[in-house]
């Protein structure tokens, strides 16, 4: 590969990774980090809820008053397994069913004020742990940084709301 100045920050070697591999080994890495991360993040919550069950809070969170086939679409998962996740999630005041009032024959999903404080207590500390990682880059780097993980982020169609985005970047 020829030398590249320009994405020194994130290679480390001046080298770009264009290529599949590279790029799949990249992330791959970096997800280990996050993984570990969002464990020892949900460790503060353990026993309240599992990852899984955290994501659909978190899902829930994102994407307000949700019918459970939108939300089993969103989390890859198929309805059955979504109400089972979500019944418990009910029986913990973490989340709530009410029908909707346009539509009667329609049930509307959403988190409960407990599960909001839940996620933002989880994803606070997750945030203290990436800010001390993200410290430790130069300021180019987290440019570039951003970058890549919004581009990434969009080809994988996840939902940023926008509160993810400091000095108004959108």
């Amino acid at each position: 590969m020829p030398d590249h100045p320009e994405a020194g920050p994130l290679s480390g070697s001046g080298e770009v990774p264009d290529d599949v591999d590279a790029v799949t080994h990249a992330v791959l890495t970096a997800s280990r980090l996050l993984v570990a991360v969002a464990a020892r993040s949900l460790a503060a919550v353990e026993g309240r809820v599992t990852l899984p069950q955290f994501r659909l809070l978190v899902v829930l969170s994102t994407h307000r008053d949700a019918k459970l086939v939108e939300l089993a679409e969103r989390l890859g998962v198929n309805p059955s397994t979504a109400m089972r996740m979500l019944d418990r999630l009910i029986a913990a005041g973490l989340a709530e069913r009410e029908i909707n009032p346009e539509n009667r024959r329609e049930t509307v999903l959403r988190v409960t004020p407990d599960g909001c404080r839940l996620v933002a207590d989880v994803t606070a500390g997750r945030r203290r742990e990436i800010v001390a990682i993200v410290e430790r880059l130069a300021p180019q780097q987290r440019t570039v940084l951003v970058e890549a993980l919004t581009a990434f982020t969009e080809a994988g169609g996840e939902v940023l709301p926008p509160e993810v985005y400091p000095h108004g970047w959108t």
